[in-house]
């Protein structure tokens, strides 16, 4: 039996018409749009395969994208009933995904969870200028030293995502990102690129919803895992409500994990399995581990492609 990782890409990858192929093409997905718009009053599909501005906004992003990959995964379990997981993961929002997947907590309560994690990460930026910034083409003990160096001189910097080698953004106040930005360059970075980002994720100024976070958590996370979930936090994998709890409250003030955990696991799967919108993870796949083989379900036909591949 082939040892597989379901993976699941964070807040950038949604799209508008992402999962329409889905809901065109199956009574199920149509079901899941519906339950899950219900559950916080909203239209999914015109939300996701009409242009309007919620879906830019993180409380409406993260939601769609949820909704998305666990269609995508719902009619791949439906049509590969016998396919187990080896271990889950996810990117940022992603391990949401991939806690709900592995069967620790229904996806219509994983909806309503990330639509409000979506709010607290918004409240916890709304009086600060926060953003996000690319470090491109700098190795991450450069970018590590320059934040530290600057928190010292009184500027709210943090890494927030080692994506792979050579790519890391980093979070903070908007000015000091951009204060540094020459910095970064003279260190030897060849782009140093601000994001169109309102929310500081995974650092300290989501502080404030640390809290609110763990009691949503805490009143929906259950004890019923399939399989391991990695952390993003620390890359080593979990399987209990309590740690799922901990390590998802840590996860919005830390550092995503998503390079050192990719090579966690390469040499314990034979393949790993995206789903949802695009080919954000089996892009970084590629560059990350090249020998890890990395599928990706997106719509119908690539759905059929992979149950093929992976099943037959």
């Amino acid at each position: 039996m082939k040892k597989i990782a379901m993976i699941f890409a964070g807040q950038g990858s949604q799209a508008v018409g992402m999962g329409k192929d889905f809901y065109d093409n199956s009574d199920i997905a149509k079901e899941m749009f519906l339950r899950a718009g219900e559950r916080i009053g909203v239209n999914f599909d015109e939300l996701i395969f009409k242009e309007n501005d919620m879906l830019g906004q993180t409380a409406y992003t993260q939601p769609a994208i949820l909704l998305t990959q666990m269609v995508a995964y719902r009619l791949f379990k439906e049509a590969c009933p016998d396919t187990e997981a080896t271990l889950f993961l996810g990117h940022s929002l992603g391990e949401f995904s991939a806690l709900c997947a592995s069967g620790a907590i229904d996806y219509v309560d994983a909806v309503e969870l990330v639509h409000r994690r979506g709010q607290l990460m918004q409240d916890a930026c709304s009086d600060v200028d926060a953003g996000m910034m690319a470090i491109v083409g700098l190795d991450d003990s450069s970018i590590e030293e320059i934040c530290a160096t600057a928190q010292k001189a009184g500027k709210k910097v943090w890494p927030a995502n080692y994506n792979q080698d050579g790519q890391l953004v980093i979070a903070g106040m908007k000015a000091d990102l951009v204060s540094l930005e020459d910095t970064f360059k003279e260190a030897g970075a060849k782009r140093a690129l601000l994001l169109n980002m309102s929310v500081a994720s995974h650092c300290e100024l989501l502080s404030s919803a640390q809290a609110p976070l763990e009691s949503l958590m805490e009143s929906m996370i259950e004890e019923n895992f399939e399989a391991p979930v990695i952390s993003n936090v620390t890359t080593a994998p979990y399987s209990t409500k309590a740690v799922a709890v901990s390590l998802l409250k840590d996860q919005l003030v830390k550092p995503v994990k998503y390079k050192q955990s990719i090579l966690e696991i390469a040499d314990d799967v034979d393949m790993a399995i995206e789903f949802g919108n695009g080919v954000t993870l089996k892009g970084l796949n590629r560059r990350i581990a090249k020998e890890l083989n990395t599928l990706n379900i997106s719509d119908m036909v690539s759905l059929e492609k992979v149950v093929e591949e992976v099943c037959n």
